[in-house]
């Protein structure tokens, strides 16, 4: 009986599904953030290694902070961020906010069925899989 890779130790490799395996080909770049907003670390593929869309994304983690505090809002689930050449979807999660800047054509939205995943997704076996290095932490 063979057990599943776990992805808690460097060695380890993630199994993903073909679906998962499509949809982080689109993943261009993965920032972490705890929930104060503040920056975790920080992934990159070899398609792009500028890390500049995570200063904006940041920027915008810290005015959705403020607005929530000021203006009592609730539910925040997930935004996206429409940069020069770049969209990034900020997604809440339980113990952090997770970043993806993803290849997407202009006018295509961004799909429920990709926050969904994002939602659900353990930014951990991102570290492990072999298209994301680590950039800084």
């Amino acid at each position: 009986m063979n057990a599943k890779p776990s992805p808690t130790s460097e060695n380890s490799v993630q199994e993903f599904s073909l679906v998962e395996q499509l949809l982080i080909e689109q993943v261009l770049g993965v920032a972490l953030f705890d929930l104060n907003g503040l920056p975790q670390e920080y992934l990159a593929t070899a398609e792009n290694a500028d890390m500049g869309w995570v200063q904006t994304t940041f920027q915008a983690l810290g005015l959705r902070l403020l607005l929530m505090a000021s203006l009592q809002l609730e539910g925040f689930q997930y935004a996206v961020i429409n940069g020069d050449g770049y969209n990034a979807v900020v997604v809440r999660q339980n113990t952090c906010y997770i970043a993806l800047l993803i290849q997407l054509p202009d006018s295509e939205p961004i799909a429920d069925s990709f926050v969904r995943w994002i939602q659900t997704l353990d930014p951990k076996t991102l570290k492990y899989h072999p298209r994301f290095r680590s950039s800084s932490s």
